[in-house]
């Protein structure tokens, strides 16, 4: 993959649900100013991009930051970042397409007048049993990974520039009904709810590292992995902010609560006519179609590098058919992921997902500090600028929003690794590559 694909890769696995579902969970929180609240996630994705891009054109390696962990900090730590990585792409996978189901109804609704009955288009708890719609993706992206990298990525590429086109869509219909007075009280629920807001829609921002999943699958990885990484969050950060300000300045803010098709129901609201919120919902399906993909994607090659370090079992590493593919893992990974989509509501697998991925990007950042003390000899492509002070700030907002995240996604965060670290000294730390060596 060069550049431009390996760009469409991250703004793919990263414009999607975030923009489209989330914003109905965000608003209540922070009013208005979850604009800031989407800036304010940005900045703390901006600095550990600045890390991750400079480990990318260090270690140019598939794995994400699981390698780059590895490299800098050693292998227990490198499990630690790998089970947050597990959290986060394949819970992520889970929460994505629990969106695409709630558009996938939107648009049933806004067509044909009816929609799947309930029991079959929700989790438990949500007043369903069994999320449908949401599995159906995850076996759609699954057949298409087992087509191979290449061809994937095509399909990949064309859907990015639909779903930026859609968004524009949304914006430009969105402002035709702006009205000042939906952003007053600006910050009703003053700073707590701007971080408050910004834990959560820092979700939005998951996928931008998806192209260092991909380090030994680009054609200059020390060159194009580091570029592809920025110029994704510098593009997906421009959208978010517009389409969050279209929407709050087109509907009260209160209105949003609780919506899961956020904005369809803005352009249902705003222009009171079925057509723009039909054609949003179109390019909605086909967009978080597109994020399951990508980051079930980044799924599988984390475990497929953890695999060849012999942390996770051989399986996820084997390769067969022409195309290459891991199909034991794109199959493990697809029916682990389609059974949480089908039984965990939208909101705790959000949660979930934003502080796996936190946690790891601040081992990203300490990584980047470790290795330029370790070894500064070492070629590299692109170096984070103003350091040590860059990957500082990129832990200590890590830490931040890591705080303003419910107690409930602690106790589950605290289990998780509790679970990994059981799996890892039962295990990992007697198979692994490096307990083999002599």
């Amino acid at each position: 993959m060069g550049l431009w694909q390996l760009t469409a890769l991250s703004i793919g696995a990263t414009l999607g649900t975030g923009i489209f579902v989330i914003l109905g969970e965000a608003a209540p929180l922070a009013g208005p100013a979850v604009v800031l609240s989407f800036v304010l996630a940005a900045v703390t994705a901006l600095f550990s991009a600045l890390s991750y891009a400079e480990l990318a054109g260090t270690i140019p390696v598939s794995g994400s930051s699981y390698s780059y962990v590895y490299a800098t900090m050693g292998e227990v730590a490198a499990w630690v970042c790998g089970w947050c990585l597990l959290l986060e792409y394949g819970v992520s996978v889970s929460a994505v397409a629990v969106g695409w189901g709630a558009y996938i109804d939107d648009l049933a609704r806004a067509t044909v007048g009816t929609t799947l009955p309930e029991a079959l288009s929700g989790p438990p708890g949500d007043g369903g049993v069994f999320n449908v719609p949401a599995v159906v993706v995850v076996l759609l992206a699954m057949a298409l990974l087992l087509r191979g990298t290449q061809e994937s990525a095509r399909v990949n590429t064309a859907v990015v520039v639909l779903k930026v086109a859609v968004l524009v869509f949304f914006c430009a219909v969105a402002f035709t009904a702006f009205r000042a007075g939906n952003l007053a009280p600006f910050a009703p629920l003053g700073a707590a709810g701007v971080t408050a807001a910004a834990s959560q829609v820092f979700f939005s921002y998951i996928g931008f590292d998806a192209a260092s999943t991909a380090g030994e699958e680009a054609r200059d990885p020390r060159r194009d992995l580091p570029r592809a990484i920025l110029i994704s969050l510098v593009v997906v950060t421009a959208v978010y902010c517009l389409v969050a300000l279209a929407a709050l300045g087109a509907v009260p803010w209160r209105q949003l609560d609780g919506s899961e098709a956020a904005l369809a129901d803005v352009l249902r609201s705003a222009v009171g006519s079925t057509w723009p919120a039909v054609l949003l919902s179109v390019g909605a399906v086909v967009a978080i179609a597109s994020v399951v993909f990508t980051v079930y994607y980044g799924q599988t090659r984390i475990l497929f590098a953890m695999s060849r370090d012999g942390l996770v079992p051989r399986v996820f590493s084997r390769v067969s058919g022409r195309q290459r593919v891991p199909v034991a893992n794109v199959v493990i990974t697809g029916a682990v992921v389609a059974v949480l989509a089908g039984v965990v509501p939208l909101g705790e697998l959000a949660n979930a997902t934003s502080i796996g991925t936190l946690f790891a990007f601040a081992l990203v950042n300490v990584g980047v500090l470790l290795l330029r003390r370790s070894r500064p000899d070492l070629p590299r492509t692109f170096r984070t600028p103003l350091f040590p002070v860059t990957p500082l700030l990129g832990v200590a907002l890590c830490v931040l929003l890591m705080v303003g995240l419910h107690g409930t996604t602690w106790v589950v965060f605290a289990a998780w690794m509790l679970l990994g670290l059981a799996l890892y000294a039962l295990y990992g730390r007697r198979r692994s590559a490096l307990a083999r060596q002599p």
